[in-house]
């Protein structure tokens, strides 16, 4: 019986090509002092026996250890929430890889706060992974950790023009335009305003579905009016008096698109109007909350992204740059899932 490629070893690498453990271990890992006909020899053997190095096992060896720091917005964001779970799950796996997270919770939405949390950081980690604001000062605060040497990646919301390494999260713009889409076929060539919502349009994953959102509608659904944005910082409380504020001057409104959290807020208000049947109601991300919502018909479709696997890819980034190692980029692609009553996972 022929070995299979998973239980290759380095020694047998050794073995094929002749040399010593160490020689094998040199050409493998780059390292000079090797004859190029000894270093030819060794990657021969390695094309035959078709070897592939466990990577993990081989940082641990070298007593390579990185440290990485998750900063997530506080408050009572159900994804948020979401998302710090499967940061902890996350930390699980990335600790067999001899890398470890620690989660910090920041204020996102106060730009002062957040960069001087930041700044805190330098020195202490090999990474950082942050939902951030775009704002000068996160910025410049983004900046300062990338010259120390310190890895940084943007997590759901980007900060485009910083010098961080890498966005991990859904294309949001595409994400705005999706939920026009769905709204203006839902609403069936009704006419009427359509209620608009964001957290904050400082956070850049909101500006964007917002810019999405209304390039579509402009365009393609001119029999819906747009009313002007409203600002909810993400909360049940102020989303519901928004909302219900809507349904009390609004005589035409026929569908609220929510681009970020809060969904619970706007549920209470929609139910408390016995709107539920007729307004289209649009948001993201596929919480308890939106789950049961979609059931009872009072949400008619959730845009979602996937927190764990934002929260692993993160991860594999920020661990795949410290190693040196190679990233399959096509796998942190994070892609927008859709959900209605009918195909809840």
């Amino acid at each position: 019986m022929s070995r299979g490629v998973s239980r290759i070893t380095l020694q047998d690498v050794a073995r094929e090509a002749g040399v010593s453990l160490a020689t094998a271990d040199r050409v493998l890992n780059g390292r000079a002092g090797v004859r190029g006909i000894t270093a030819e020899r060794v990657k021969q053997a390695v094309a035959r026996l078709g070897y592939r190095p466990n990577l993990a096992a081989a940082r641990l060896a070298r007593g390579e250890t990185y440290r990485f720091c998750f900063v997530l917005p506080a408050g009572a964001n159900v994804f948020m929430r979401m998302l710090g779970e499967q940061v902890s799950n996350t930390a699980t796996w990335l600790a067999a890889n001899n890398a470890y997270i620690d989660t910090l919770r920041v204020d996102v939405f106060a730009p002062e706060t957040l960069a001087t949390a930041l700044e805190g950081l330098i020195g202490h980690y090999d990474g950082v992974a942050v939902v951030a604001l775009d704002h000068p000062r996160v910025r410049a605060a983004i900046d300062d950790l990338a010259a120390s040497g310190i890895a940084v990646v943007t997590l759901v919301s980007d900060v485009p023009s910083s010098h961080r390494l890498h966005y991990v999260g859904i294309d949001n713009i595409a994400a705005g335009r999706t939920a026009a889409t769905l709204l203006g076929r839902f609403a069936r060539g009704r006419r009427g305003s359509i209620g608009l919502i964001v957290g904050t349009p400082a956070l850049r994953d909101h500006a964007e579905r917002q810019f999405g959102f209304t390039q579509v509608m402009a365009g393609e659904y001119t029999a819906l009016k747009v009313l002007p944005v409203r600002e909810s910082l993400d909360e049940d409380e102020r989303n519901e008096a928004i909302v219900s504020q809507m349904l009390r001057e609004v005589p035409d409104l026929i569908g609220v698109y929510n681009v970020g959290a809060g969904n619970r807020g706007i549920a209470a208000a929609v139910s408390a109007a016995n709107r539920a049947g007729d307004l289209i109601f649009i948001g993201h991300d596929l919480t308890d909350d939106t789950r049961r919502f979609l059931l009872r018909g009072v949400m008619d479709a959730v845009i979602n992204q996937d927190a764990g696997h934002q929260s692993r890819s993160a991860a594999r980034v920020l661990l795949a740059h410290c190693a040196g190692e190679p990233l399959l980029n096509e796998q942190e692609r994070i892609r927008i899932d859709i959900f209605v009553r009918d195909n809840l996972p």
